[in-house]
């Protein structure tokens, strides 16, 4: 009999997951595996179960949200063989998942777990702690993690939408240095984001055309600081249209970065707080995990 390893976070999203978990398990068992289910009770705790209880298993699967995943890969990276990763996207936003097309249903996600077979996907680092999807700072990235759970419990997405407006008197620009194979990026930046992804935060795609998650580079968006309406209009048509002008956003491929900051940068990793630092290296890991997909 297979073990499966089941990381759930019963406060993720609309705490469905600690609703269906039963069935979840049920599930599972009945499709031959011996599950282990254990249920993070703070933050790093989903990290320190795959940690002690991963070896033997022969699948994790991670179920909450962007950072329950986080954690569940966090501890696969500390492992010299990492099982097969499974994901049940629960949380407010599931940015990754929703890159991925994996169902936002919680039992469809898991028979897509049992049906589907693994894929090698990219995964990043910044200085010692990784991420699935993106490392951001700049403008609306507090709110991802300073939003309360019992408020992302209540609206969803739309609270880190109202928290991200909150936040509009304080936006301040960060000048900070970007060197990446052999060219500098040195200005006052209003947004920045090293992903892996088409969705951050729900707010800002990618065409889907131009993200890989398993080329071994990240797309890195890097938005100037607006000194006139027009610049700033320039800002919103360049997103909208993703047809990105240079004279307001930097966009390039990457599989590592150094990057010099003024050292009280906060940075988001996977929508959960880090606090940054000033010197910075970003790495792609390429082929780091192996992730279950139709």
């Amino acid at each position: 009999m297979q073990k499966l390893l089941l990381i759930a976070n019963p406060a993720a999203g609309m705490r469905r997951i600690k609703r269906m978990l039963p069935k979840l398990v049920k599930l599972f068992e009945s499709n031959g595996y011996e599950v282990l289910c254990h249920q993070t009770s703070c933050r790093g705790d989903g990290t320190e179960a795959v940690i002690k209880y991963a070896c033997d298993c022969d699948i994790v699967v991670s179920a909450g949200g962007d950072g329950t995943l986080n954690e569940t890969i966090s501890g696969l990276m500390a492992l010299d063989n990492r099982p097969a990763l499974g994901y049940i996207p629960a949380g407010s936003t599931n940015d990754f998942a929703a890159s991925l097309g994996l169902p936002s249903d919680i039992m469809k996600a898991a028979k897509n777990i049992l049906e589907g077979a693994p894929r090698e996907l990219d995964v990043g680092k910044i200085n010692e702690r990784y991420f699935s999807y993106v490392a951001s700072f700049g403008a609306f990235t507090d709110a991802s993690y300073t939003t309360p759970q019992s408020l992302k419990n209540t609206l969803g997405h739309l609270a880190y939408i109202l928290e991200g407006v909150k936040e509009l008197p304080n936006i301040r620009p960060r000048y900070m240095k970007f060197v990446s194979d052999g060219n500098v990026y040195e200005d006052e930046w209003l947004f920045g984001a090293v992903s892996n992804s088409t969705s951050l935060g729900g707010i800002v795609r990618l065409n889907e055309g131009i993200v890989d998650f398993s080329d071994g580079l990240f797309e890195v968006m890097l938005i100037r600081n607006p000194k006139s309406a027009l610049e700033l209009s320039k800002i919103v048509l360049s997103l909208q249209t993703k047809k990105y002008d240079e004279d307001v956003i930097i966009f390039f491929k990457s599989s590592e970065l150094c990057v010099t900051t003024d050292g009280d940068t906060p940075w988001s990793l996977d929508g959960e707080f880090y606090a940054g630092s000033e010197n910075i290296a970003v790495k792609n890991i390429h082929h780091a995990i192996r992730f279950i997909t139709r």
